[in-house]
């Protein structure tokens, strides 16, 4: 699988102001289409040049997804104003079908229609992929609004994701990570060890992660990242999978991660 050639372009877009209110409003108005199964709610927020994908592959809001209605647990929306972006989670461990969906809208700088809808969709089959896992442990976890003084800023937070993505091909790179030290990975806790305050991890060293494209939201503490990640699907070689990490960063570390990516092959050849 080939991640399209427009999602690489993303990340170095021109920025554009949009309120909070009105981001709010759209991940509200996917979510309750994602419940319902009309997608139809989510085409009266597109532009006519909507590209939307699901794991990558670019289809139809018509055959999407979101024209199933899905029994949905959990939802998380994290908004991006100077982007004018947003990021949703929704973990649907109780659905006939279980799913953990990962994603993320760009709305264009003049009109406030999205441009680009871009879903990471994971089911049975995808990597480590436990819903109920997913929904237990986020349960104790605390994402609430941090206080204006205690904000890390919009750079702070981006670069403490990418130096966890950049310490896949670095050894030298340093991760700030603090309690509790795990990551939520596809329904499965990835446990480090805690030394103190800091979280050490295993990690290779040779894998180098492309296509990130971000959202961020300071009031949060949020990034989620959307890249290709290499190898992930071992029936597919090196191609890069799709894949979004969401992290949430107090204080300049990382406090969770919580994963969702796809795989071509149901079990990912492992």
């Amino acid at each position: 699988m080939i991640l399209p050639l427009i999602l690489t372009s993303l990340a170095s877009s021109a920025a554009a102001a949009c309120s909070r209110d009105f981001l709010k409003n759209a991940t509200s108005t996917y979510i309750m289409a994602q419940r319902t199964g009309q997608s139809s709610a989510v085409a009266a927020l597109a532009s006519f040049n909507l590209s939307y994908t699901e794991n990558a592959r670019t289809m139809s809001l018509r055959n999407s997804t979101l024209s199933q209605p899905i029994k949905i647990d959990f939802t998380r929306s994290a908004h991006d104003t100077v982007q004018c972006a947003t990021f949703t989670e929704i973990i649907a461990a109780t659905d006939p079908h279980p799913y953990v969906i990962h994603t993320r809208m760009i709305f264009g700088q003049n009109n406030q229609k999205a441009s680009l809808i871009e879903s990471i969709v994971t089911d049975q089959g995808d990597w480590l992929f436990n819903a109920t896992g997913t929904l237990e442990l986020n349960a104790p976890e605390k994402w609430d609004p941090i206080p204006t003084a205690q904000q890390d800023s919009r750079s702070v937070i981006q670069a403490t994701g990418d130096a966890y993505f950049n310490r896949f091909g670095n050894a030298n790179v340093t991760v700030p990570w603090g309690p509790p030290c795990y990551r939520v990975e596809g329904g499965l806790p990835a446990r480090g060890t805690l030394n103190g305050d800091d979280c050490a991890m295993e990690w290779p060293s040779t894998i180098i992660v492309p296509y990130r494209r971000y959202v961020v939201d300071e009031e949060l503490g949020v990034v989620d990242i959307f890249v290709g990640f290499p190898g992930l699907d071992r029936t597919q070689g090196e191609a890069p999978m799709p894949d979004s990490h969401l992290f949430r960063v107090e204080g300049g570390r990382i406090r969770y991660v919580h994963t969702a990516s796809a795989c071509v092959i149901a079990g990912c050849g492992i």
